[in-house]
């Protein structure tokens, strides 16, 4: 049997993956908004339990310097959010080389660029102070919540995973992109928090967040994307 390939034309979309794409969204932003409200107004067992964690891993961190380097390596540069927008830029032309979809790619950017308005307006609104250590592993900038690292991570990978979907990608390529893509997302918000830079709710909120960005995009994407071309 012919397993399709990312050249596939994509499909026209359907009122399943529609129906699909809401019941995601509406998954992502009860707890978003949750969270959300449990950060900004200090609900103290969350502020405990962050504090907790923090303490453990910053031990961790501090006694396994090699580990702590790779894991600087990773953060800065593999999963820096300059290298998660490169690849998004890289998606996008490939997206108009290929096939000329113009219109993908300007979703691709507009989603991309509002996951960031997104959190940076949230780190501008909520304000939260980061972890501080008398021996800081790494350092950091602007308000914790939520992590823009992970964030950002979360919404490349996620919309990358779609339009693999979307063009009928094989399977064997489409098992591997969701390899790298779980990897990456949980690696990043687990080098940040042993990095003493966020604490465990910025992670979880950079997830939840970036999580309910993708399924928002996915439906503007069902909802105005033309038919299919043949």
């Amino acid at each position: 049997m012919h397993t399709p390939t990312v050249d596939a034309p994509p499909h026209r979309p359907s009122d399943a993956r529609t129906a699909l794409a809401t019941r995601v969204a509406a998954a992502f932003a009860a707890p978003s908004v949750l969270l959300l409200v449990l950060v900004a107004f200090s609900w103290g067992p969350l502020m405990s339990l962050d504090e907790s964690i923090a303490n453990s891993t910053h031990r961790w961190a501090v006694g396994e310097p090699g580990i702590t380097h790779t894991f600087r390596i990773l953060t800065d540069w593999v999963w820096d959010p300059v290298t998660m927008r490169l690849l998004a830029a890289a998606i996008a032309g490939w997206l108009v080389w290929r096939y000329r979809e113009w219109w993908l790619a300007l979703w691709l950017a507009v989603t991309s660029a509002a996951g960031t308005a997104l959190q940076q307006g949230l780190k501008a609104a909520v304000g939260r102070e980061r972890p501080a250590w008398p021996d800081p592993v790494d350092s950091a900038h602007y308000a914790a919540y939520p992590s823009g690292h992970v964030m950002t991570a979360t919404v490349v990978f996620g919309l990358l995973l779609w339009l693999l979907h979307l063009y009928g990608a094989g399977r064997v390529l489409m098992r591997t992109a969701m390899a790298v893509s779980v990897v990456s997302v949980v690696g990043v918000g687990l080098t940040r928090i042993w990095l003493g830079v966020h604490w465990v709710s910025d992670v979880v909120g950079g997830w939840l967040l970036g999580g309910l960005t993708v399924a928002l995009a996915v439906l503007v994407c069902e909802k105005w994307h033309g038919p299919a071309r043949t």
